[in-house]
């Protein structure tokens, strides 16, 4: 029981981990001994990611573009040239798409469902064959989706981010499936669905407008991001998949 939260010598993956919740994720992973790959599409800011945590433990940058299906084709190869298990996935990375509904553009549409959907179903598949060697009964391989608080809600009028709330929804339901798929082959998925937390994405929302209405009082912090991560890779969580964990303060339960 003492070593139910402990993922020291396991090895993630992290999507979108140079900054916002991807980089708390993998921050969070370093800290408590996971070998740690995070990839994004701008390389300075990974580089500088992976150069921080890299104080910490053991941190790998790999640039790419999962917007297309040779982006995640050529990163997944990367992967696996350089290990033969993988014990976390996580889906993070992510776009999002803000216009009005007569004007919303195809290419809006496209560009956050490639991303925020296609992506994560295909760097899975493609990641699988490791997955599956790291897996076991007792400690199963963990693919953890970030989905959002938006997939479950209506998002605010002033949110017109229409593909984004689709995409999100169809991450929850595309984990749900993929759980009870592959809990047979000792590979769990689950999503976590954040409310608000300090990103580029959330910067425009003001205190008074968003964080009053958050029924715990605040922004989620790095360690609520990190800490729910772990728990969803640890042997604590072996017998879930299939699920999506709402990290929102109280968000959508006070809606």
């Amino acid at each position: 029981m003492d070593k139910l939260f402990d993922v020291k010598g396991k090895i993630a993956v992290v999507t979108g981990g140079s900054r916002g919740i991807g980089a708390m994720i993998a921050r969070g992973f370093v800290e408590n001994g996971v070998r740690t790959y995070i990839t994004a599409r701008k390389q300075e800011e990974l580089a500088a990611t992976a150069a921080e945590l890299s104080s910490l433990g053991e941190c790998i940058a790999i640039p790419s573009d999962l917007g297309t299906l040779e982006g995640v084709a050529a990163f997944a190869a990367a992967i696996r040239e350089r290990e033969e298990q993988l014990h976390i996935l996580v889906n993070n990375a992510g776009a999002t798409w803000g216009a009005g509904l007569d004007e919303f553009p195809e290419g809006g549409w496209d560009k956050v469902m490639d991303l925020n959907v296609k992506s994560i179903f295909f760097l899975t598949q493609q990641l699988l064959p490791l997955l599956r060697a790291a897996g076991s009964a007792e400690d199963p391989a963990r693919v953890i989706n970030i989905g959002s608080i938006n997939g479950i809600t209506t998002p605010g009028p002033a949110m017109r981010n229409y593909s984004y709330s689709a995409s999100k929804a169809a991450v929850h339901h595309l984990t749900r499936h993929l759980g009870a798929e592959l809990a047979r082959e000792q590979v769990n998925v689950n999503a976590i669905a954040p409310g608000f937390f300090p990103s580029k994405m959330t910067a425009h929302f003001t205190e008074e407008g968003e964080v009053g209405g958050i029924p715990r009082g605040r922004m989620g912090s790095p360690e609520d991001a990190a800490g729910t991560a772990i728990y969803l890779s640890s042997r604590a969580s072996a017998y879930v998949t299939g699920h999506t964990l709402v990290l929102d303060g109280g968000l959508v339960a006070g809606s």
